[in-house]
Order: C-alpha cells, then structure tokens, then sequence
C-alpha cells in the first residue's frame, strides 16, 4: 500500500488502515490505482473521503462506497476544511493534476503545520509548476514524492517515446494482429492513438467497452472479433500458450508496455518502456524546482539522491505545534459527519461534471505481486518473461544471495558442466537441472549440490524461485534500451560446454540476428543497459 499518514496532523493520503491511524479524521485519496485504495471497500463508514470529482465517480461506480462518504473537491481550487470541532483551526487544500490516470492529484495543504505537496503517483510536466498555488508558495515545509522510478541509472523515455516505439513495431509487421497486455485499465490514451494511426478499431472484451465508453473516449473500440487489427487482453494472457494458438489463426505480435525492465523471452513479444510515472531526471527537476525544506519518498528510500536539492536555508523542518482544539479533535470519537457543511470552496464554483471511469491498478504494482508469488500462476511452457528489476531476485538462493541463473541450451545435447564454466564463487558447479520437457529448448537452472541432472524435477532451491525466474522458450530475447531502441538476439545452438551461455550476465554470450556491432550502435547501448540491469 502507498499511503502516508502526515505527522502531527488528523491527515492521511491513500492510507485506509484504521489501526494504523486511529486519530485520523481527514482522509484523502490520490487516484484510483489498486495500491492505493487497499483497505477501502463498500462498508467503508469511518470518515468522509476527499478526492477529484472523477475520482469520487469511481469510488461508487467500483469500489461500491457510498456517496454520503465522499467529498469530491475541484482541481485548481483552494478548498478550506475544518481541522476540529470548534471551527478554530483550519485546512487549506488545493488538488493538482498528477498527470497519472484520470481522476489522480497531488494534494497541496497549507495549515498549523506548514505547507505540505504530497504528489501520490503522478509523471511531472513542466506545466505544475505553473499551477497557480504553487506559484504563490514560498516554501514547501515537506514533499511526499513519488519515487517510483529513482534510479539514476535507468532513463524512462517520455511517453510520447515509448507511443512512437510501439507505432514502429507495429509499421514493421505489416500482416501481424497486434495483441496489447494491460491490466485491469489504463494507458486509454496510448490505445486511441493507434487506432488513429492505424485506421483501426481496437477490439476488446465487453466488460471493457463499457468501462471505456463510461470514460466518453473517441469511439473506436469493439466487441466484434476480428474487426480491427488491434485488440487488448490481460497481461497474463501473454504467454507461449496463447501466442501459439493466435499465429495458428494469423501472424500475431504481442506488444507489453510496461516500465520495469522486463525481458522478452518470445521472438513475437515486445516489451516497450511506457511509463505513468516521473523518470529520475524528470524528478530531479522537479525537487529541484520546488526546493523543498525536506523531502519524504512515498515508495522507498531516495534521499541520498535529492538531499542536495533541498533548500539550504533550513537543514530541519520547523518544529510543529498541535494546537489544542487538534489534539483534542484527534483523540476523540466525535460523531461523523455526513453533511458537506464542513468545506467551503474558498473560489465559490460549483463542481464541473466529469465522465465515469473505470479502477486503474498500477501496472507495475500488479506485476510485482506476480513476481513475488510463492506459488507458479503459469506453467514453465507459458512463461515468456524475465523481471530483471532488482526486487525480483531472490533472497534465498546461492552462497551470495543472487537468484539461480538460467543456461539455455539445446534438448538434444548432451552437457557436462565442469570447472571451466565461471561461477560466482569460483568452484565447480555440479549440477544442471533442466526445467522444461525434453522435446523444446530449455533454460536450466545451476545448482552446487546434487550431482546429477534431472529433466523432470526440480532442485530444491528451485522450489522458492518464482515461475518467471524460470523462463522457457530462451531461443531468442528482445531488450529495449533508453533511446527506445528494441533489439532482437538469439542464443545460439549449445554442442559444447564452451558455448553455454553463463545466465544472461556475459552478453557477449548473445549473438545479434542481422545487426552490425559498430562503436556507437544502439545495440551496443542496449546490451550495455541490459547488462547493468543483470547486475
């Protein structure tokens, strides 16, 4: 869940913990996004909730709440709530477009306590920091950001980028369906423009046609099979299974937007970098704009990244003094309030009516769960995908804590692993466990006990590695690189133990189908980011 209780206040963004924040009395919600509104279901009967007026739609129409619980507040407004009983102190909050999925905001609040953005998911333009409440903020006490994509050495193209990425894939393969993994929704945008540029319907399932024509898009999505040339399914359905069964049919290319770094292990998979969320540099720019006194990461621990962006004028944050009325408002369970009386538009604007829409859950939250199933949710045959992002490896596994590292290699030869292999630790590794039936390409997985190989069962450190870890179909990958760049390698046939390829850490190891390896190529670029993904 990513939600913050804001300290010394009755505050909460996104947190729906009751035990966690039993003093809270004002709960807001940034969007829509499944780990956002962990906790918050249909009974929901504690407190009033704060939102976009889309969001508030959203609430009722998915999640069921009942609208005498929800207060939807105008963007760009600044809207005054009361902080206790008496009337003696209030709130001041301000919602900003976060440029994430509709209905998202970040939240400005301005009260006893100082001023406080909290950003929740949001992918930054240039443009909030016109926003007017921003403009005329000297300071910002403290920043609760966003810092789902903060790694320095990982560039998240814009998303404009990745659109004329996947645009190319699909002009290459003139003949191919193109099949599109999402889930739940979102990416709506990304799905009208190809429809554009390709003079296309986009085929989906009845139950997103619904939630699609709530959201009052363009009309150029269909029920009707076979209408377009584009169709969406469930990420989870991208798998070897289902790519077999659609070429069968006709040639077909599966397309993944996604921003973790993901492998594909499937010559018709692509995995391109799309992103709702801020890129490192685009973070940067944005601490570095606001010049906050401190700075809180929503996801993890960024810091070490932006304490030199930090306003120097003040290395701590003011000290906060609850006002009386506040403390006695926090430890009290005073009656709820089921009346509005308690805003007051400080713009006095009636709410604009907005579309419907539908529960977007985070892409890149949904999949990490799927990474970190203990249990397989598909078979070795159906996985085609690798997650080479860091908290996918296991923690359990190998003398350094590194995840078991895949070989490819032919069904039908014969291997004999000895010490001219390198490994880790430099010893010998005794074992090659095969996880795959005999009659395909496997990817086999080493282990430093048992001396023998087995086709059919598994090691017992496999037994924690999760079934994506363990990909088959390894005759060929694609990578992606900062630049947008896809390249396709294939492993080569292996009829020594000189040819095995050592995991997916000696890129050397791959060989590029019709591609030149001249200094500066971008594929030199993307084995480059590939191989600092690996390590």
């Amino acid at each position: 869940m990513n939600g913050k209780v804001l300290p010394d206040t009755p505050i909460a963004v996104d947190c729906w913990q009751l035990r966690k924040c039993h003093h809270v009395r004002l709960f807001f919600l940034s969007h829509m996004h499944s780990d956002h509104t962990s906790g918050l279901s249909s009974t929901w009967s504690h407190r009033p909730i704060y939102c976009s007026p889309l969001t508030a739609k959203l609430l009722q129409l998915k999640l069921k709440v009942k609208e005498k619980w929800i207060r939807p507040l105008e963007t760009g407004e600044a809207h005054m709530l009361l902080l206790d009983d008496l009337g003696k102190e209030r709130l001041t909050v301000t919602l900003i477009d976060a440029n994430h999925c509709p209905g998202a905001v970040m939240f400005l609040f301005e009260g006893y306590f100082g001023t406080r953005l909290y950003t929740g998911d949001f992918r930054y333009t240039p443009s909030m920091l016109r926003e007017q409440c921003l403009r005329n903020t000297t300071t910002i006490d403290v920043l609760y950001l966003d810092n789902t994509n903060c790694d320095p050495t990982r560039a998240v193209p814009s998303r404009q980028q990745a659109t004329q990425q996947i645009k190319e894939i699909i002009r290459t393969h003139p003949g191919y369906a193109v099949v599109i993994g999402l889930y739940s929704l979102g990416k709506e945008s990304l799905l009208v423009e190809l429809a554009m540029e390709f003079k296309t319907w986009v085929e989906v399932d009845r139950e997103r046609l619904e939630t699609l024509r709530v959201l009052e898009l363009p009309d150029v999505f269909t029920t009707d099979s076979g209408a377009g040339r584009i169709r969406v399914v469930a990420q989870s359905m991208i798998n070897a299974s289902n790519l077999l069964a659609w070429n069968k049919v006709q040639p077909t290319i599966a397309i993944l937007p996604t921003s973790r770094p993901m492998v594909s292990c499937h010559t018709n998979v692509y995995v391109v970098p799309y992103s709702d969320h801020s890129s490192y540099q685009e973070l940067e720019d944005f601490v570095s704009a606001l010049c906050p006194i401190s700075l809180v990461p929503i996801v993890g621990n960024c810091l070490p990244y932006f304490s030199s962006l930090l306003n120097p004028c003040r290395k701590k944050p003011k000290e906060v003094v609850i006002p009386e009325s506040v403390k006695h408002y926090m430890m009290t369970n005073s009656n709820i309030q089921t009346s509005t009386n308690g805003i007051t538009n400080m713009l006095q604007r009636t709410l604009r009516p907005e579309s419907r829409g539908v529960v977007f859950e985070s892409p890149e939250s949904k999949l990490s769960r799927l990474n970190h199933d203990d249990g397989d949710s598909e078979t070795d045959q159906d996985c085609i995908l690798l997650d080479m992002s860091t908290n996918s490896y296991s923690q359990e596994n190998g003398p350094h804590n590194k995840r078991l590292k895949p070989i490819q290699v032919a069904s039908e030869d014969v291997v004999t692993i000895g010490s001219s292999l390198p490994s880790d630790d430099n010893e010998s590794i005794s074992t090659l466990t095969d996880v795959r039936s005999p009659d395909r390409s496997s990817v086999y997985e080493c282990d430093h006990k048992s001396p023998t190989k087995s086709s059919k069962e598994k090691s017992p450190q496999m037994g924690s590695t999760n079934s994506r870890e363990r990909c088959s179909s390894m005759d060929s990958i694609s990578i992606h690189d900062q630049t947008c760049v896809t390249v396709a390698l294939t492993l080569p046939e292996t009829r020594s133990v000189t040819a095995v390829s050592w995991g997916l850490r000696e890129e050397n190891r791959l060989t590029p189908v019709d591609l030149p390896k001249p200094a500066g190529d971008p594929l030199e670029a993307a084995i480059k980011t590939f191989k600092s993904i690996c390590d």
